[in-house]
């Protein structure tokens, strides 16, 4: 398809295609992009990744993506610091940052416990959590993981090592999206979203 193509547009598009949802055609409309686009957009996007490869680590405390020793949310004085919020990845803190209904602080485990795919406990950031607990005043831990099988293990596995410290451990709710329809719900959906009603 590409054999009449330079080896070296061949390469980038073989690589634009490791991206998450680029598929064959995406990658060459990239492809072609890139090659006709100004010097500083295309070599502006690649000095950009290769800066963030460079600068961002994970945040010592919370485990957050950060170009500091500590992220912007466990740097912040004001948080409230007696609640963590578990999530599975980075992409995840910002969705809760942008409800601004959330103000505790945040913990990020980098993935989920899945004994299919060889990922336990100690794969992820748990010790680090487990660690934070007994060290820092925390009052609650939000369980904040996806609602699937990995994530529910997950989220069951840590509430069954923080119960015995005398830890509140809360899990989101999960159910109806708001603006949904229920004939586009499918039972598990509808079954959560019955277990967590709330009182009105």
């Amino acid at each position: 398809m590409l054999y009449h193509y330079p080896q070296s547009f061949r390469d980038l598009v073989e690589q634009l295609m490791k991206l998450p949802g680029i598929g064959p055609k995406t990658a060459q409309r990239l492809g072609f992009f890139l090659l006709s686009a100004p010097d500083s957009v295309a070599l502006g996007l690649a000095q950009s990744i290769e800066k963030a490869r460079r600068k961002i680590r994970r945040c010592s405390i919370c485990g957050n993506l950060s170009e500091d020793a500590l992220c912007p949310v466990c740097a912040d004085g004001h948080r409230d610091r007696s609640v963590i919020c578990v999530v599975e990845q980075p992409k995840d803190v910002i969705l809760f940052e942008n409800t601004r209904e959330y103000h505790g602080l945040y913990h990020v485990l980098h993935g989920a416990i899945s004994p299919m795919e060889g990922i336990g406990p100690d794969q992820l950031t748990i010790p680090l959590l487990l660690k934070r607990i007994q060290e820092e005043p925390i009052q609650e831990v939000v369980m904040a993981t996806n609602p699937n099988l990995e994530g529910d293990a997950t989220a069951f596995y840590l509430a069954k090592q923080l119960k015995p410290l005398g830890i509140k451990v809360s899990r989101i709710a999960h159910g109806v999206p708001v603006g949904g329809d229920l004939e586009f719900a499918d039972e598990a959906t509808i079954s959560r979203a019955f277990l967590g009603r709330k009182e009105l």
